[in-house]
């Protein structure tokens, strides 16, 4: 009777034990198939090699982390090509990308214009093509442009290309590079808007050119639309009021397999980008190139404000 009640014993005990396991390895399964952010494969995310580009892909790293998900950092990677062949082989996941520079650079489609037909454009070639995706855009552009010290904005009324280009003959112009000469620089803009030819033309390195303008030696010069140090009130950024430049807006390009297996890292990442445009690009910009802040501690603050992360 004992040894019957000892048998009945362990049957019960042993087949509590198989009950748990089962419970266990289901519960696992759960998570590997998505029930859980912390099981989930680890996210890769790249950056180009300027500071816009490492804030960025410091933001959206810090923004994953902080939802529950394991973030490989490979910023710094260099170019525009050397970061999109990385996310097309897959060494990386995702990182943020110009609808401008993916539509001339990688694409080599003809400019356009409108910004909604260039995001459509580079959407639908990325997918169709390496089953890319480009995420939600920011509001920020970080274009090419033209900017003049604010006394220069104030002495001539100039606030945009053409009241640039017709009093063209007052201003000393600071060129940057190559800009003289590329179809996409003052060429093109003689072309498209008539006049600037310019009182003086010199030719500056590119880490001096708002100095010059600071400094009185020069007037105007060769700008793009986020630069940090537009920031300074004496310093004007111009409009492009024919819209000679096309758009680029900042926007995540993602592996489309990423997207497919958990698509809760689109919804976290969207929340980021949804919080840029160009004025708040430039400012961060500045934290760094100005205020010598590290790229990292800039996109930290930046997400704490607004209350994106803990």
């Amino acid at each position: 009777m004992k040894t019957r009640g000892l048998f009945i014993g362990l049957s019960i005990f042993v087949v509590a034990v198989i009950v748990g396991l089962i419970l266990i390895v289901s519960l696992h399964n759960n998570k590997s198939s998505g029930g859980s952010v912390t099981s989930a494969k680890t996210i890769t995310i790249g950056s180009k090699n300027f500071t816009e580009s490492l804030i960025l892909g410091e933001m959206y790293a810090d923004a994953l982390e902080n939802a529950g998900y394991k973030v490989n950092r490979k910023l710094n990677l260099g170019g525009t090509l050397v970061a999109h062949e990385a996310l097309v082989k897959g060494d990386i996941d995702m990182y943020p990308e110009y609808t401008g520079t993916g539509l001339l650079d990688i694409l080599k489609h003809s400019k356009v214009t409108d910004a909604g037909q260039v995001y459509q454009d580079v959407s639908q070639a990325y997918k169709k093509k390496w089953n890319l995706i480009w995420l939600q855009p920011t509001q920020a552009n970080d274009s090419q442009g033209l900017a003049v010290s604010k006394n220069v904005s104030d002495k001539y009324n100039i606030h945009t290309f053409s009241d640039l280009a017709k009093a063209a003959s007052n201003i000393n112009f600071a060129a940057t590079p190559e800009f003289n000469d590329r179809p996409d620089g003052l060429k093109g803009l003689q072309q498209a808007y008539g006049g600037f030819q310019f009182k003086t033309d010199k030719l500056y390195d590119y880490g001096l050119k708002y100095n010059v303008l600071l400094n009185g030696k020069a007037d105007a010069t060769v700008a793009f639309t986020t630069d940090g140090q537009l920031t300074d009130k004496n310093l004007v950024l111009l409009t492009d009021d024919k819209h000679f430049y096309p758009p680029y807006y900042v926007c995540p390009v993602i592996r489309g397999n990423v997207i497919k297996n958990d698509p809760k890292i689109e919804t976290v990442i969207n929340k980021v980008s949804s919080k840029l445009d160009s004025r708040t690009m430039q400012q961060l910009n500045a934290q760094v190139d100005i205020q010598k802040k590290t790229y990292q501690q800039v996109a930290k603050d930046f997400l704490i404000k607004q209350g994106l992360i803990k």
